[in-house]
């Protein structure tokens, strides 16, 4: 029996297998297109969508409840205040009753026909499948180009071959939602989180994209410094998360080094200021910084690594590490 089959057959038996999470923010226009599109694109009756108000102000929150109270498959999950895309689809995954979850945008740009696409690619063992945007109508110069820059820096930081990882077009399987921990704006990474936190087995389908019918991007240029810090933060998780000790060590060297010169230079200032000038302590003074900062370094490295070997001991209780 396929994937599709097994799924067609739990949905005929009453039985909730795949949710929907769709986090909106201000698309009241959009609501009623989203709603009707995805119940045209799901077979059977037994599937649930999740719509995330993120503390919308145009009267989003109320559509959604119509929809909710007219269709026992819609569901409204509601946020105090605009906590952002990431809080907002960590609510959806907390809530989501399916054995398999699918992400996708509110604005109608994602495609609600390629879900059966992504669910039969995740039934050939993967754990994570990822749309792409093959013909992406966006404009070139403030979303395209950005996005492939920051495509190319993410696939070379993680070394997760992701084309598109602003695609929010996904699918799981339930365990890897219920393990992730998503904060700031990591929903932007969420194949690269998998991999780092779950070992999730990971892969991507090309799936369709509409321009933008009702109300304006959420995106701005602004946010880019955001990413960029969320990135290195994800990078040092993938990285070092189970040995601590190698990247404080490695920071640990680069500044032993740094101290070397600092002192050779102070030798070479102070045999050159032997009459008292300010400068002769200035280098001096950097290279005690330096030396201690090193041998900080260590410690937070060493007591990292206490840290992260009394976890797997708790974790694993049998384990003789």
């Amino acid at each position: 029996m396929s994937f599709l089959d097994g799924w067609e057959t739990c949905l005929l038996s009453k039985k909730i297998t795949v949710s929907v999470v769709v986090p909106l923010f201000n698309e009241a226009p959009n609501v009623a297109p989203l709603v009707d599109a995805v119940r045209a694109a799901l077979p059977g009756g037994d599937w649930e969508l999740l719509l995330v108000d993120d503390g919308s102000q145009d009267g989003t929150g109320e559509l959604a409840d119509e929809y909710a109270n007219s269709d026992e498959r819609v569901r409204v999950v509601h946020l105090a205040r605009n906590f952002g895309q990431t809080a907002a689809m960590k609510a959806g995954f907390d809530h989501a009753r399916g054995d398999v979850v699918v992400s996708m945008d509110g604005d109608l740009q994602n495609d609600p026909r390629d879900i059966v696409a992504l669910i039969a690619k995740l039934g050939e063992g993967f754990d994570l499948v990822a749309g792409y945007r093959e013909d992406r109508k966006d404009a070139a110069l403030t979303r395209r180009l950005p996005s492939w820059l920051a495509n190319q820096l993410i696939r070379a930081l993680t070394g997760v071959r992701i084309r598109d990882t602003g695609c929010s077009l996904r699918a799981y399987r339930a365990s890897v939602t219920r393990r992730i921990q998503l904060y700031s704006d990591l929903h932007r990474f969420l194949p690269a989180v998998a991999v780092a936190t779950c070992g999730a087995r990971v892969t991507e389908v090309p799936v369709h994209h509409h321009s933008r019918r009702h109300g304006r991007s959420k995106y701005s240029l602004a946010r880019v410094w955001r990413v960029l810090l969320d990135l290195l933060a994800l990078t040092m998780i993938l990285s070092f998360r189970e040995q601590p000790l190698r990247m404080f060590g490695l920071l640990a060297f680069v500044c032993f080094e740094l101290a070397l010169v600092s002192a050779a230079i102070s030798a070479i200032v102070m045999t050159m200021f032997m009459g008292g000038d300010h400068l002769a302590f200035v280098f001096p003074a950097i290279t005690i910084l330096l030396f201690g900062l090193s041998f900080y370094l260590v410690m937070l490295g060493f007591i990292g690594e206490v840290v992260v070997r009394q976890y797997w001991m708790q974790a694993n209780p049998l384990s003789d590490l």
